[in-house]
Formats: structure tokens, sequence, C-alpha cells
């Protein structure tokens, strides 16, 4: 009878623990991207890729009262382009972000408004899915290729959870996805050389269902 009673006096406790313990979001932004710069023998361009939109995916796990570790899946459009006195050239594009995230929460899990920071690490796989044409603008300084390019990525982020009820939240965050560029995707004419480092900085808005 005593077992049955701290069982049933257990019960509350544990659910309460159990509906904290796994958050599933879904993301959507804008992703902003550096260029590089282009340089050779046909003087001077920039590289790189044009503004589009994020949509994502992502599944949490609250590991200790401050810490949780989270999934993640974004696909980004971001059209491949090439800009150099005044003249542009655009191929379509995409990526792919798969990454594994360690997020640091501020204040107790009873708060309604939580500062956060994450840090983490995955792949990106840039896409070019462009229609090829007989003549390229600016193809002396580099080519559009219709192929895709896994990258090594680091990324990190910090932001805002306000919970809406017991179970929702909205996260307002800017993330920062960082990879080497994707050559293989926008190749570098011969005699010209492209920067190394490429930066997606990402404003997003998240809505979290808790459980």
């Amino acid at each position: 009878m005593r077992t049955l009673r701290l069982a049933i006096l257990l019960i509350p406790a544990a659910t309460a623990a159990f509906a904290q313990q796994w958050e599933f979001g879904a993301v959507g932004g804008v992703g902003l991207l550096n260029t590089v710069s282009a340089t050779g023998t046909p003087g001077n361009a920039t590289a790189g890729f044009a503004p589009g939109f994020v949509a994502g995916i992502f599944l949490g796990q609250n590991l200790y009262q401050h810490l949780s570790g989270q999934i993640h899946y974004e696909y980004m459009q971001s059209d491949l382009r090439l800009s150099s006195g005044g003249q542009s050239a655009q191929f379509s594009g995409a990526a792919n972000a798969i990454h594994y995230d360690m997020v640091y929460h501020t204040g107790s899990s009873e708060s309604r408004l939580q500062a956060f920071a994450s840090l983490g690490g995955g792949l990106k796989d840039f896409v070019g899915n462009g229609t090829g044409a007989a003549y390229q603008p600016l193809s002396q300084f580099g080519y559009f290729t219709k192929t895709s390019s896994w990258k090594p990525m680091g990324t990190v982020s910090a932001g805002v959870t306000f919970a809406l009820s017991s179970n929702l939240a909205l996260r307002a965050e800017v993330r920062d996805y960082m990879t080497a560029f994707p050559t293989a995707v926008l190749t570098p004419a011969p005699g010209v050389k492209f920067g190394s480092f490429l930066n997606e900085v990402v404003p997003m808005i998240s809505i979290v269902y808790q459980k």
C-alpha cells in the first residue's frame, strides 16, 4: 500500500518532467549570404549567392535544466550569382543543411520568456539546379554548374523563446551557417581565384510544440 501511495504521488511529477522533455519546431526565415572576391587575369568580380527563403524543422530533447540537444534540417533557396562592373549573371540554386546543436537556455523551465544560444555542426549541400545556356554572362570569371557539393558546416545562433501556452512557444533567433565556398557549384574560370569563406546569416521565426 505504501508503494502504491508513493507511485500515485510520483506520477504527476514524472508526467510533468516528460511533458517538457521533447520539442518539435517548424522554422521560416530569409538567408543573407556574403559574397567573395573573384580576382585574376580578367579583372575583379564578386561571386556568391542571392538572398532567398529558408524553411526547416527540428527535433529537440531537454537533457538538463539549462541544456538541450537539437537535430535540424533546413532547405535554403539561394541562386548562384556573379557580379562585375554593373553586370550580373544568375543561376537557380538551393542548399540543404543538416546539423546537431547544443543549446543553452537561461531561466527556469517555468519561465515564459527565455534567452538561448546554440553551437552546432553538420553538413551543407549546395545545389545548382538552373538550366544551362549556350552563353553565360561573366563566364570569364566563373561558371555555373548543375551539380551539388557537400561541405562541412559550423553554425551558431542566439535568440529568445516565448511561451504561448503550456505546449506551444514562439521562437525568434538569428543563425549563422559557416562553410567553405562551394567551387564545384560556382567554379572559377582559369586564371581566377575565389575567396574561400562563405557564411549565411538567417533571421528566423519558429513555432515550437513541447511535450
